[in-house]
């Protein structure tokens, strides 16, 4: 039995050999990543004034020290750890390496084994105890790569699918992070228009004093209660966009709709003016625009997406050459049979091996039309690679201009609620002293909370910069 198992083994080694040495060759180009010209400088407002190239970027520091309401923290993290979006694409990797295992199994021979246990009596008084043991393996010789290739290409579509997450990750804690300064911006517009609730009843008991003691006119009180009308219409609408926006930040978290506790106020109003919760710099560090291209986790699945549809174009060439196929089998049996108190001894062994070899002859144009198709598609994967990176530049330069333009409108607006906070007083003191009618306070008390409202949104836009900024850079998904 020994003899017979070595010399199958002696005589298929040379087919086994050859198969090896021939598969080390593969047909289809070999990826090479495109070149890619990139800008000097990314476009922006400061642009002309760049003299010297920044390394260093925003998009370094982790999210957790961009954001630093401790609050917005603890949002982020319980988003990372149960946003439904993040938590399938993390299944989709598992997909994608569990398909990297199927498809790279075809490089290996398939074993399999058919066990048989027999046994019994006949009439003749034959007794019978037989064990059969039968194996079969079957290779496909890669001798031209299609199964190479294959893997590659499904190893790259693992990174694809890997890099995908890593764009969820970004934009789970970019949409976490709006939604909570829209949230404290609504707060504090909401506190702005029960503030000049509070100060507009004072300004009709005003009125009405006045005219009780014959001073003032029915039509001061009408007026006075305009701003005031205004700012009462203004609550219930701003509750509603606080509840519907805690109801989108408890989606992302992967919760049920409820309250959302609050951090820091982006500001605090106070008789001396508004105090910011936070300093935000009027510019922020991009680094190198070719760093770019290595941060943004959708480039990356870009070039993934691009390498697996190189590696197909060899899959379809090699359909073009003969398919080789090796094929043993082998079998023993062991056991007895019993006669007249004699023993047969069951046949030991057996075993054969052959190669096959399947070359298309005609198929209707399907290979070369296969080959087409892979051809085109990597021509679009090359497109979209490209078209990616161009997108990439331009998210980066709408953040900065958006970033350093919101910075300036809400610096200036700070000061239009300065001077009309003053216009306010004086207009009162105008008005209790005679000199005055009550259309001139009702003037600047209605600009004045349209411009404090505006500035509440100003602040709220320069957040909003600042997180479209760090996400167009490729932050906040390490």
């Amino acid at each position: 039995m020994r003899n017979r198992q070595t010399s199958f083994a002696a005589k298929a080694a040379p087919f086994l050999l050859a198969a090896l040495v021939l598969s080390g060759c593969a047909v289809g180009p070999n990826y090479h990543r495109p070149a890619v010209q990139t800008p000097e400088a990314f476009h922006g407002p400061d642009q002309s004034q760049q003299t010297e190239p920044q390394t260093a970027s925003i998009a370094d520091l982790p999210w957790w020290e961009v954001f630093h309401d401790p609050q917005l923290q603890e949002l982020i993290r319980t988003a990372l750890k149960q946003n439904y979006d993040l938590q399938l694409a993390v299944e989709r990797v598992n997909t994608a390496r569990a398909q990297v295992g199927i498809v790279r199994s075809n490089e290996f021979p398939i074993v399999s084994l058919n066990p048989n246990f027999s046994g019994g009596k006949t009439d003749q008084n034959i007794k019978s105890n037989v064990f059969q043991l039968a194996g079969d393996v079957v290779f496909q010789v890669d001798l031209f790569g299609r199964y190479r290739r294959e893997t590659e290409a499904a190893r790259a579509q693992l990174l694809g699918t890997q890099d995908a997450q890593q764009t969820v990750i970004l934009t789970l804690v970019s949409d976490v992070a709006s939604d909570y300064f829209l949230l404290r911006d609504l707060d504090l517009q909401l506190q702005i228009s029960k503030e000049t609730v509070r100060t507009q009843e004072d300004s009709v008991k005003l009125t009405k004093l006045r005219l009780q003691h014959g001073v003032g006119t029915t039509l001061d009180v009408l007026q006075a209660r305009q701003v005031l009308d205004v700012a009462n219409a203004q609550i219930p609408d701003l509750e509603r966009q606080i509840g519907q926006t805690e109801d989108a930040i408890n989606i992302l978290l992967g919760k049920y709709p409820d309250n959302v506790p609050r951090g820091m106020p982006l500001s605090i109003v106070t008789p001396e003016g508004w105090t910011w919760s936070e300093t935000l710099p009027p510019q922020l560090p991009t680094g190198l625009p070719s760093q770019l291209l290595e941060r943004r986790p959708d480039v990356h699945q870009a070039e993934q997406n691009l390498v697996a549809a190189n590696a197909n174009i060899g899959v379809a060439k090699a359909m073009f050459f003969p398919q080789i196929s090796l094929l043993g089998s082998g079998g023993a049996a062991f056991g007895h049979s019993q006669f007249a108190g004699s023993h047969i001894p069951a046949p030991l062994g057996v075993g054969t091996y052959t190669a096959a070899a399947t070359q298309p002859i005609f198929e209707g144009g399907a290979l070369r039309n296969n080959l087409r198709y892979a051809k085109s598609e990597e021509r679009q994967a090359l497109i979209g690679y490209q078209q990616t990176i161009q997108r990439a530049f331009g998210d980066v330069s709408d953040a900065l201009i958006g970033y350093d333009k919101y910075h300036v409108v809400r610096e200036r607006q700070e000061q239009s609620v300065k001077d009309l906070q003053e216009s306010v007083n004086v207009s009162l003191m105008r008005y209790r002293g005679g000199t005055a009618t009550y259309l001139d306070v009702l003037d600047s008390q209605r600009s004045l909370f349209s411009a404090e409202l505006t500035l509440a949104q100003a602040r709220n836009n320069e957040y909003q910069g600042l997180v479209q900024l760090y996400k167009s850079l490729g932050g906040g998904w390490k």
